[in-house]
């Protein structure tokens, strides 16, 4: 049985088996508190009965007006407990974070090449809303396009958050 349980400072000393896999984006352990700080209902593990990180979500609340949203900074799901709805359940978690906190939509960034994610979001409702250019980037890193993928929230009546752009951005015209 799977436990789902916010996120602890004492799990940054046990996530290593679910952040080595080569998708994940791992950030230095700064970020993590910053983000258990802030936006600490937005953290969650997926733990087994003996205690081992099956995955995690993180995220947050952002924007102003129509673009208030969630946003999942990463999910993650260990190799060994992948396939079992893992990350349908942690997405559907932040979803009803998000839909609490009266956001529009939720977003998120995928690397291009994640096929398998990219047709997980879709099936959870997700569109590519636009492609962001060189994404990521940076020393030791292939440059690589993401998509931003969103789905509305229930707030956003008329979907106006899922109307694609027609033309991709570079990052720094992300907000």
């Amino acid at each position: 049985m799977t436990t789902l349980r916010p996120f602890t400072c004492s799990d940054m000393f046990k996530f290593n088996n679910v952040n080595l896999d080569p998708l994940t984006e791992t950030y230095g352990l700064s970020f993590y508190m910053q983000y258990l700080a802030h936006w600490p209902e937005y953290f969650q593990v997926a733990e087994s009965p003996s205690g081992e990180i099956m995955g995690y979500i993180m995220g947050k609340a952002e924007g102003h007006g129509e673009n208030w949203h969630g946003h999942v900074t990463a999910l993650t799901v260990s190799p060994d407990y992948r396939r079992l709805g893992l990350a349908a359940t942690l997405m559907n978690f932040l979803e009803n974070v998000s839909e609490m906190k009266s956001a529009y939509f939720v977003d998120l960034f995928v690397r291009v090449s994640n096929k398998i994610a990219i047709n997980m979001y879709k099936n959870l409702g997700y569109i590519v809303y636009r492609t962001v250019i060189d994404y990521y980037a940076g020393p030791g890193d292939i440059d690589e396009d993401a998509y931003d993928m969103r789905k509305a929230m229930p707030r956003d009546v008329d979907k106006k958050s899922m109307i694609p752009l027609k033309h991709p951005v570079h990052c720094d015209e992300v907000e």
